[in-house]
C-alpha cells in the first residue's frame, strides 16, 4: 500500500485512518493483529519521545518488530513526531533521524517544527518533505501548538479551549500548505497530547473537545488532509464530526500505552496479559468508531 494514497482515499470517502503509537516494543504485535482482525487499515507509529523517555528503544528496533508482525493490506509504518526543538526545548538532529527512518523502511514520516517561527517551520518542513518525496513516501507537518508533551504543568484544559491557546491559524495554514510541500497537516483545534512527565503519565486525560468549525475552515484553507494528534480522550461525537470536517488521520497513544502499563502492574509484569489488553483495546477503538470498521473493503 502507498500511505499517501491510503490517507487521501480515506479523506475522499469521508473516513479516517487511525495511527497507534508503540512506546513499548511488545505492543507492536497485538496492535497489528487487532487492526487485521477488524479488517481495517491503520498506521503503527513511533515518536522520538517514545524511545528517548519510554521503552521503544529506537526507530530501527520498532521497524524490526514491525517487519515480524506487519499484515500487508492492513498495516503501515509511520515515523511520528520528530521535533526540531523537543519537549525540553533542546535542538534535535532531525535530518539524521528522518534519514535513518527512510533507510529502515518507514512508509511515511512526520517533522514537527511547531515550536519554530512560521517561516522557519515552513523551511524545515519543506526540506524534510523533499527528502521524503525523493524516497517515495509522504511527509506530515505540524502547525499550531498541540500541548501536553512539554516538561512541567500545562494550563487547565478548559482554559486552553476557551482561549484557543495554540490553535492553528487559518491564514498561516494556507501559506504553510502551499510553501512547505507537506502531504498532511497536523493541527491544534482543542486536542492535547497525553503528558509524558513521570508524575502525570498515569493520569487520565481531560475529555477534550474539538472546534469542528475551525477544522472545516482549516481544511478549506490548507486543501490537504488534516491530522489530529492526541486522539485519546477526545469526546466521541467530536471525533466523528472532525472526520467529516477534514481530519483524515487520528493519532492514538495514551489509551493504548496506559492499557499496556496498567496491565503490567495488575499482573506483576505479565507481558502476554498486557499484550492481550492492548489487542482488545485496539479492536474496541476501531469498532467503536463506525467510520473505520471494515475499512479495507471500503478502500477497494
Amino acid at each position: 500500500m502507498n500511505t499517501k494514497e491510503v490517507v487521501g482515499k480515506a479523506r475522499s470517502i469521508g473516513k479516517c485512518i487511525p495511527a497507534f503509537n508503540v512506546p513499548h516494543i511488545p505492543m507492536v504485535k497485538p496492535i497489528a493483529q487487532a487492526i487485521a482482525d477488524e479488517n481495517s487499515i491503520a498506521l503503527i507509529q513511533i515518536a522520538r519521545v517514545e524511545w528517548e523517555k519510554m521503552s521503544a528503544q529506537s526507530l530501527e528496533r520498532v521497524a524490526e518488530e514491525y517487519e515480524k508482525y506487519q499484515v500487508p493490506g492492513h498495516t503501515l509504518l509511520h515515523l511520528d513526531h520528530i521535533p526540531v526543538i523537543d519537549e525540553d526545548y533542546k535542538r534535535v538532529a532531525y535530518e539524521e533521524l528522518v534519514s535513518r527512518a527512510l533507510k529502515a523502511g518507514y512508509q511515511s514520516v512526520m517533522i514537527d517544527g511547531s515550536r519554530l517561527p512560521l517561516a522557519e517551520n515552513i523551511k524545515v518542513t519543506a526540506e524534510i518533505s523533499a527528502m521524503a518525496h525523493e524516497a517515495g513516501v509522504p511527509c506530515e507537518g505540524e502547525l499550531g501548538a498541540v500541548m501536553g508533551h512539554e516538561s512541567g504543568e500545562i494550563p487547565p484544559y478548559e482554559e486552553i479551549f476557551a482561549k484557543k491557546m495554540g490553535f492553528t491559524k487559518l491564514e498561516e495554514a494556507k501559506r504553510f500548505a502551499l510553501e512547505s510541500g507537506c502531504d498532511w497537516l497536523s493541527v491544534a483545534v482543542g486536542n492535547i497530547h497525553g503528558q509524558i512527565a513521570e508524575a502525570v503519565r498515569n493520569q487520565k486525560k481531560p475529555a477534550a473537545r474539538l472546534d469542528v468549525e475551525h477544522i472545516g475552515a482549516l481544511y478549506q484553507m490548507a486543501g490537504i488532509p488534516l491530522v489530529l494528534h492526541g486522539g485519546s480522550g477526545v469526546q466521541h461525537e467530536c471525533l466523528l464530526e472532525a472526520v467529516k470536517a477534514g481530519i483524515a488521520k487520528i493519532n492514538v497513544g495514551t489509551e493504548m500505552r496506559q492499557a499496556y502499563e496498567f496491565a503490567l502492574l495488575e499482573k506483576d509484569g505479565d507481558i502476554a496479559y498486557a499484550q492481550d489488553k492492548v489487542y482488545h483495546k485496539v479492536r474496541d477503538y476501531i469498532s467503536g468508531y463506525l467510520y473505520n470498521s471494515d475499512l479495507t473493503d471500503e478502500m477497494k
